[in-house]
């Protein structure tokens, strides 16, 4: 059929914008021209088409956001700075200068080795020793076998002193003093703290009575402080059988208790502290004119009962009634 020349020129325009307008394909790709870019292989941080970053790296994770350089955790400017760094040691080293100073400054008034020895004790020893406390009319040998510049540990001499009994006593006699509290409806948490206080006071006076009375009386002996502390402090094994017999058995019970423990801490003080206070005989002693230290043996036995009723009393609903 034959066309028009004119017509023919037309279409051969139209066909030629029309292959213009007609998007490029890649080689190989078959498929419709996506709309958008791809980008779910781009990982978090990288630049997207568009210049910005892609919030979230794949499907289903968190969005993940750079730390701006000037921004820190609260502290991390300070761990970084070289000057924290520099006085934070120069304090640990201030500290442990100090703890130094502390325990040469306590060594000077107690050894911790010397306070070691006095609790170095085992069962038996503290068996032994309780049996000659309660009853030491039966013990023959008082004698302490051991030189006094190599002692040895108290649980290889039972009559050497220790500081493990009246420690234990005084904590067993703040209990117990709840307890008897307690039965007369006198009980509250701060009697214990006010129990315990008054106790170690006392204890404190009486070894600086005795302290006074060997400096005043110009008297020399082999007996050390911590002996001194530890021959005073088995008055708290006296002291909790009379409680006990208080709560048993009444008033009836306590005076008979305290009769008796008064008189078994005078003889166990008399003949325990006798080799250390006297160290001759008593004749030698009168003879010599010593009896400023007889005086003072005495005067130590004497304050254990004072101290005993002085202690025991108010709890018992007796007469003292008395809050010391």
């Amino acid at each position: 059929m034959d066309v028009p020349a004119g017509f023919r020129h037309r279409k051969s325009s139209q066909q030629a914008q029309g292959h213009h307008r007609r998007p490029q394909r890649s080689k190989g790709h078959d498929g419709p021209t996506p709309l958008f870019d791809d980008t779910s292989s781009m990982g978090p941080g990288q630049p997207g088409p568009g210049g910005g970053f892609q919030g979230q790296g794949s499907y289903g994770q968190p969005q993940q956001q750079q730390q701006p350089p000037g921004m820190m955790y609260p502290g991390q400017q300070l761990m970084n700075d070289p000057m924290a760094n520099m006085a934070m040691q120069y304090g640990a080293s201030l500290a442990d200068h100090g703890k130094d100073v502390v325990e040469k400054q306590f060594d000077r008034f107690m050894s911790l080795s010397k306070l070691k020895y006095y609790f170095a004790v085992d069962t038996t020893y503290v068996a032994k020793k309780l049996a000659i406390l309660l009853c030491p009319f039966t013990h023959t040998e008082w004698a302490i076998n051991y030189q006094q510049d190599e002692p040895v540990a108290p649980r290889y001499e039972v009559n050497a002193p220790d500081l493990y009994i009246p420690v234990m006593g005084l904590v067993t006699y703040i209990l117990l003093a709840g307890v008897a509290l307690g039965r007369q409806d006198r009980f509250s948490p701060e009697q214990l703290g006010m129990q315990a206080s008054t106790a170690l006071v006392w204890l404190i006076i009486e070894i600086v009575a005795v302290l006074l009375t060997l400096y005043v009386m110009n008297i020399h002996t082999a007996l050390r402080k911590l002996d001194l502390v530890a021959f005073c402090g088995y008055k708290y094994v006296g002291m909790i059988v009379c409680l006990l017999a208080s709560i048993l058995f009444q008033s009836i019970g306590y005076y008979i208790a305290l009769l008796y423990s008064s008189v078994s801490i005078m003889f166990f003080v008399v003949r325990n502290m006798k080799l250390i206070i006297l160290p001759e005989s008593h004749e030698d002693s009168i003879g010599h004119g010593n009896k400023r230290r007889l005086y003072l043996l005495l005067f130590i036995a004497v304050l254990q009962p004072v101290f005993i009723f002085w202690l025991t009393a108010h709890l018992t609903g007796g007469p003292l009634k008395a809050k010391i």
